[in-house]
């Protein structure tokens, strides 16, 4: 509390007075010092105007705290406000006393009764306040003012008086800097000017005591909160209810007040204020379920308000909810079961989050790549088992397991010009032509999952057998080879013997796997 804010006259007032002060220190005329009485008289109706101003405070103060049935923190209030007015008029009127006597002792006023008829003399003045000691007098009783408001008040006052080296304008100043409060305000200064900074003494005293009065106005009713705005609200049980079911609510008022700005904490963390509603979101999380899907949880809510009397005040409240379990649902062409090592792709919905759903995913036994769908991931197993963790927006969902199943192994079927070739019947030798051994993926699995269901015979050897020995013999690293030049060799009875050492399979990611077949022998009889 520095001292009060001033009004435009007051500081018109004090930046004269400032400048005809500069003006003394020049020796300067009487027409000078005459303006020292048109800024006494100008200060001194401020006086006036104040202290019916503080007055009037007092009064609404006793007004308040009558209205407000007599409380004892009001009624105590009010007696330090009766306090504080009569420690001001006892301070004012020590100061007007000092002005009379300065004046009746220096040869009284003019026949105006304004005017002081030695308007420049500065004996005494000197004379009381630096050699008598009174100056020193009236620092005392000017800064323990100060200290009495801000005991009253618990506020920081500011002093009233300073020496050179005490006042902000003058401590640097090094002609004034070693000066006392008396010699500062009083030395060689002409009487009308020692009466203008007296009485601008006593507009310091009355505008901190305005600002003291205003914080003890401020102090009736602190634990009151003042409701300026009240609002009907409705708390459901349930905001989405089932046709033919209960909508049930409970209805009530809410209020806040304007004038104050609260702060709002869940769980000991600020939340966005807005019009008095504070803004509550947080990811809803839980990890124990009861039997119905359902999981009971907590949060601490605080608000916290600074009254109108300054205390500073927090109302809490535990607030219970439930997490409910969400319900993740995975849509595939094989749910039950994926492949080892193939690119499985899932649709993973969570219905009860809407739109809010933001899906990411993790595995266990497999490798997890995002989908170009919300939703959509794609595993590829490792493991017999895989265990998949859904979340959403960085919180844990749940986690839904399969089992892996083997690729089937694919049919391995030759083929001469596009025909089968029957292991029963066999085949002519003038028929021998290119020889294709396909590689057939199982119905099912192709249907399932086609990009990993491209199979191609990649190594094997062919015979011509007879009897127990080999007439020729051609290694294959591809799927077909011409036997066209056995066709002259082969005779009835003979044989063709296939043994398929080597089968790949190429997956969703154009990566090719050896598929584990063993040696897979074909044999194909030659007719005459």
């Amino acid at each position: 509390m520095a001292g009060g804010k001033e009004t435009p006259r007051q500081k018109m007032i004090g930046m004269m007075y400032l400048v005809l002060t500069a003006l003394l220190a020049l020796q300067v005329s009487n027409t000078v010092l005459e303006k020292f009485i048109f800024i006494n008289r100008s200060l001194e109706n401020t006086v006036a105007e104040s202290n019916a101003g503080n007055s009037a405070v007092v009064a609404r103060i006793q007004k308040q705290v009558d209205e407000q049935g007599n409380r004892k923190p009001d009624v105590a209030v009010l007696d330090k406000a009766r306090q504080v007015r009569e420690r001001t008029q006892k301070v004012i009127s020590d100061l007007n006393a000092l002005k009379a006597e300065i004046v009746q002792e220096t040869g009284g006023f003019d026949e105006d009764q304004i005017t002081p008829k030695n308007i420049n003399d500065e004996e005494y003045l000197a004379n009381q306040m630096i050699v008598k000691g009174r100056g020193e007098e009236l620092k005392e009783m000017l800064n323990g003012y100060a200290q009495f408001l801000q005991q009253q008040t618990g506020a920081r006052v500011d002093p009233i008086a300073f020496s050179g080296s005490e006042h902000p304008m003058f401590a640097e100043n090094p002609n004034q800097k070693n000066k006392s409060f008396a010699e500062l305000n009083f030395g060689s200064t002409p009487l009308v000017a020692g009466l203008a900074t007296i009485t601008q003494f006593e507009t310091e005293v009355l505008m901190r005591e305005q600002v003291a009065l205003d914080e003890l106005a401020r102090s009736v009713g602190a634990q009151d909160v003042k409701f300026d705005k009240i609002v009907p609200m409705v708390r459901p049980e349930a905001k989405v209810v089932a046709a033919g079911t209960k909508y049930v609510a409970d209805m009530f008022i809410a209020a806040s007040s304007s004038s104050i700005n609260p702060d709002m904490f869940v769980n000991g963390k600020k939340v966005p204020v807005a019009d008095g509603f504070g803004k509550v979101e947080f990811p809803a999380t839980a990890s124990n379920y009861d039997a119905e899907g359902l999981s009971k949880q907590t949060y601490k809510a605080e608000i916290k308000v600074t009254l109108p009397g300054g205390k500073d005040t927090t109302y809490t409240n535990t607030i219970e909810y439930f997490v409910a379990k969400p319900v993740i649902q995975v849509q595939s062409a094989s749910v039950q079961a994926l492949y080892l090592q193939c690119g499985n792709e899932l649709n993973v919905q969570v219905p009860a989050l809407g739109t809010s759903y933001q899906p990411s995913f993790s595995a266990e036994g497999a490798q997890a790549i995002e989908g170009n769908k919300r939703g959509v991931v794609v595993l590829v197993p490792n493991s017999k088992n895989v265990k998949l963790n859904v979340s959403s927006a960085g919180t844990y969902i749940g986690s839904e397991n399969f089992s892996v199943r083997l690729v089937p192994k694919p049919e391995i079927i030759p083929t001469d010009g596009g025909r089968e070739l029957d292991q029963k019947t066999g085949i002519k030798a003038s028929q021998l032509g290119r020889l294709v051994m396909r590689a057939d993926a199982d119905a099912s699995f192709k249907e399932f999952l086609p990009n990993d269901a491209n199979f191609r015979v990649t190594g094997y050897t062919v015979y011509l057998a007879r009897g127990n020995r080999p007439v020729d013999q051609q290694k294959v690293s591809g799927p077909e080879v011409n036997l066209r030049q056995w066709a002259a060799k082969a005779k009835g009875g003979d044989r063709i013997v296939i043994e398929v050492n080597d089968v790949k399979r190429m997956n969703f990611k154009k990566e090719v796997l050896d598929v584990p077949m063993g040696t897979k022998t074909f044999t194909i009889p030659i007719n005459d």
